[in-house]
């Protein structure tokens, strides 16, 4: 049987650092409320992020958040107002990330893209206008994977995965796109605004094909968490699309993971590489103790929150693109990422010898 590789992987973030801007609008609507106060600048020094980006330039009048106005207190846009700038930005910073991948690549030979993301929608979509703009073959086979979550990456290398061993001559563009940023709300809610702690804006692009060279991807496992349906949710609004993201999610996760760790392992000890979404700190602190990892472990994962935040679907291959940068020849290790269900999607992978 064919393998698969993803053999390489590159990144883009927007040009501006809002991290600073959003978390001054946090505390500019919990407004007086010292308590609340309080607690958001602690979990916000506690965060583990120092940076993150949007398309939105930081730079407002007070009532503004942005420098354009997007964000204006009182005023908040629309669904309608923020697909329509998904549909300027998303493929832009689609096509940037695409670009950097396939520098040198003999874009002819692609034969597959790949596109995830849960914070936009517009058709003709992303897909196409990889097509377009990096001049792949209009015969392309094109698949959007919508509406997963953080967890989307994982899903986009195993259908990747099944295109190669199917068809061995296949080159798969797995392309992971997220503007987070599109959806800030304005609350008083507590829980939502500290939800607004973790989230920007990024794209990843891989190359998955039958080369043998990154990283082989060996096998992938689910686990989905009873009874946690309710801890993240993500839904369509009349404001953008609303996030709920409960406290609860680490505890369920590394309640999850200690029961499945040996069913996700495969009985293997011998580990090296993490790749582990960090859908927060306290989210990689549970995974670190769920499988009893040293305080080095996570540590690519931890330097992606520190300098990008949570990207969403994004974000694991953020973190896997620095491990395959770093890794020695074959090693073995474990990807996972997290989101609604609540399901821990996971894949086990060697780096090429």
């Amino acid at each position: 049987m064919v393998e698969a590789f993803i053999n390489r992987i590159a990144t883009a973030a927007p040009p501006h650092d809002v991290h600073e801007t959003f978390l001054a609008f946090g505390r500019q609507m919990l407004k007086d409320d010292r308590r609340r106060l309080a607690l958001f600048d602690r979990m916000a020094e506690r965060s583990g992020i120092s940076h993150r980006y949007s398309f939105l330039a930081p730079g407002g009048d007070g009532a503004a958040v942005d420098r354009d106005g997007f964000y204006r207190l009182g005023s908040f846009p629309d669904t309608a107002a923020r697909m329509k700038k998904f549909e300027v930005f998303a493929p832009a910073l689609a096509v940037e990330a695409a670009e950097k991948l396939l520098a040198d690549e003999d874009r002819s030979r692609i034969t597959h893209v790949i596109v995830t993301s849960c914070t936009g929608l517009a058709a003709p979509g992303i897909d196409l206008a990889l097509i377009e703009a990096c001049g792949l073959k209009p015969s392309v086979e094109r698949t959007m994977v919508g509406f997963m979550g953080c967890y989307a990456a994982i899903n986009a290398l195993k259908l990747a995965r099944h295109i190669v061993r199917s068809e061995p001559k296949s080159r798969v563009l797995a392309v992971n796109l997220e503007l987070c940023t599109l959806h800030l709300q304005e609350t008083v809610n507590l829980e939502e605004i500290l939800s607004f702690l973790l989230f920007a804006d990024g794209c990843a692009a891989a190359l998955i094909s039958a080369d043998p060279t990154g990283v082989e991807i060996s096998s992938f496992k689910a686990a989905l968490v009873p009874d946690t349906r309710e801890m993240i949710r993500w839904h369509i609004g009349r404001q953008g699309f609303d996030m709920i993201l409960s406290g609860g999610v680490p505890g369920a996760i590394r309640h999850a993971l200690v029961n499945s760790r040996d069913d996700i392992l495969g009985g293997a000890n011998d580990i090296e590489l993490w790749a582990v979404h960090p859908g927060g700190r306290t989210v990689l602190d549970a995974v670190e103790e769920a499988f009893m990892l040293d305080s080095t472990a996570l540590s690519a994962s931890r330097s992606v929150l520190n300098d990008y935040g949570n990207m969403s679907s994004g974000t694991v291959m953020f973190v896997l693109d620095r491990i395959m940068r770093a890794a020695g020849k074959g090693q073995r290790g474990c990807a996972m990422s997290f989101g609604p269900g609540l399901v821990a999607e996971t894949m086990m992978f060697r780096t090429a010898a």
